[in-house]
């Protein structure tokens, strides 16, 4: 079940967001708790960033923000992540269809998101939800601890038909 978060998410939002697995793959590096918020806070407060709960218990999250002005139809996904004891349970599956099912309903016509490109896993799962790759930020990422940087990969699926 989808719901917007709440400030009582925070700990499960910060165990699943700060795990190895999960971690590397998203917009900050490992942080402790207390500085956590920094994070949380401004996500909680775009009014568009959602939990997922499976048997009461969030599995996952996501942030889908639609755009503005000649944009309107389009909407970003990102800050996606289910929790790593979730994995090969279709947790993301159900996750994913839910959101576009429910962009759609609200009028979007176009998703996007971006992806780093030695995240094999979401690109193939992205994929398999129809989005195509239409361009690559190059050297867009860098991990503390990383020598190199990463490409960013822009996706972007088309809900309706052009």
């Amino acid at each position: 079940m989808r719901r917007l978060a709440t400030p009582a998410d925070f700990d499960r939002v910060y165990d699943i967001y700060m795990h190895e697995e999960v971690v590397p793959f998203l917009g900050f590096d490992p942080m402790p708790r207390e500085a956590f918020a920094k994070v949380f806070d401004p996500l909680f407060e775009s009014g568009c960033f959602y939990v997922f709960e499976v048997a009461g218990t969030v599995q996952g999250f996501y942030k889908a923000q639609r755009h503005i002005g000649r944009a309107a139809h389009v909407a970003y996904l990102g800050t996606l992540a289910v929790a790593p004891e979730a994995k090969g349970h279709g947790v993301a599956h159900r996750m994913m269809a839910d959101a576009l099912a429910r962009l759609h309903a609200a009028g979007i016509s176009r998703v996007e998101l971006t992806v780093e490109a030695d995240n094999p896993r979401a690109i193939a799962f992205y994929e398999r939800f129809g989005f195509d790759h239409e361009g690559t930020q190059r050297s867009a990422y860098k991990r503390a601890g990383d020598e190199g940087y990463v490409d960013e990969l822009m996706y972007g699926l088309l809900l309706t038909p052009r």
